[in-house]
């Protein structure tokens, strides 16, 4: 009975509308499914690929040769793991790659926020073309700047000191050094970005926190650390995030920086691809890799580069929105 009465004050209505309650309601129900045709065919573009990986690191290498096998293995196995993982050196790149990400994450939220902070809240001379020269960062690709910061770490000095006292120039290269000298100048990776949205958030903040805090007392320094920073909070953890996970995944300043270092990233592709046959042919398994056996295994390698940024996501989320949800942000 009430469809019947929803269904007959429809009709009313729309009669009395000249038929707009109708056109209006058959575009809702048009754009709802375009919408979700989109929003369906963007998030199979994006999860396919990673779906194939997960189903091929389960695979034997028969089963990658089998034109019957779509998705599900037919043989499920988790050598691939125990192989990648060995040929990786897995566990010791991960560390390696949590402190190196940590710290310059850390790194950058702390020079970028200083940075933001003056930006959005003094004046002082030039401004205006230091702002620029941030936005300059943002938008000019660091490789156009790979040589000049090779040789510039690869031959250290500050005034001449290191060779007036050593004979020679400092090497920091295949060291940690680069990626903290460049973090707190506000040169490392995407750290113009970070400077930017810290920027624009402090200054959504309104001037009179400030004033009422100088009111009661308090000095700049106290102000930033007690009323602004507490405020902040929600764009500084996503600055974190972004910095942490792009560290982790970056090639371009760890292969310019730690030739030889052991991240997950190098390791990824020359550890297992390159190794892997020399790892069937001591164990006497093959003389040589095949080639779909060889892209299951960087398959499996990825996955294992991804999976720790899923887990810190999953673990950040919920303090992430609570952090939000404190600043009276909601999801």
């Amino acid at each position: 009975m009430n469809k019947k009465k929803s269904l007959k004050s429809f009709i009313e209505r729309n009669k009395k509308s000249n038929g707009y309650l109708l056109r209006k309601v058959s575009f809702e129900v048009f754009y709802k499914i375009i919408r979700f045709v989109l929003l369906f065919g963007l998030c199979f573009m994006i999860l396919q690929p990673l779906l194939n990986k997960v189903s091929v690191s389960f695979m034997e290498e028969r089963d990658l040769y089998d034109s019957t096998i779509v998705a599900i293995p037919r043989h499920f196995t988790l050598d691939n793991y125990k192989i990648a993982s060995y040929l990786m050196k897995y566990w010791s790149a991960l560390l390696n790659t949590f402190l190196i990400s940590l710290l310059v994450s850390v790194l950058q939220i702390i020079s970028c926020t200083l940075v933001g902070y003056g930006f959005a809240r003094y004046k002082f001379p030039l401004k205006n073309l230091w702002f620029a020269a941030v936005i300059l960062v943002i938008l000019v690709p660091p490789t156009t700047i790979q040589s000049s910061l090779y040789l510039n770490f690869c031959y250290f000095d500050i005034f001449g000191i290191f060779k007036a006292i050593t004979g020679e120039p400092l090497n920091l290269l295949n060291s940690i050094t680069p990626y903290a000298l460049m973090c707190l100048g506000c040169m490392g990776l995407k750290s113009g970005l970070y400077i930017y949205m810290i920027r624009q958030f402090f200054r959504g903040i309104p001037k009179e926190l400030e004033e009422a805090a100088y009111v009661d007392g308090c000095g700049k320094v106290a102000t930033f650390v007690k009323i602004m920073l507490p405020d902040a909070k929600p764009i500084l953890t996503s600055c974190f995030l972004f910095a942490y996970v792009w560290q982790w995944t970056d090639s371009f300043y760890t292969n310019l920086f730690l030739r030889d270092g052991f991240v997950l990233l190098s390791t990824k592709l020359s550890g297992v691809a390159g190794a892997l046959d020399s790892y069937l042919d001591v164990r006497g398994i093959a003389k040589k890799a095949t080639t779909a056996y060889s892209q299951g295994m960087i398959a499996t390698g990825t996955l294992m580069v991804i999976f720790p940024l899923i887990i810190l996501y999953l673990f950040a989320q919920k303090g992430f929105v609570e952090s939000l949800s404190q600043s009276g942000i909601k999801m």
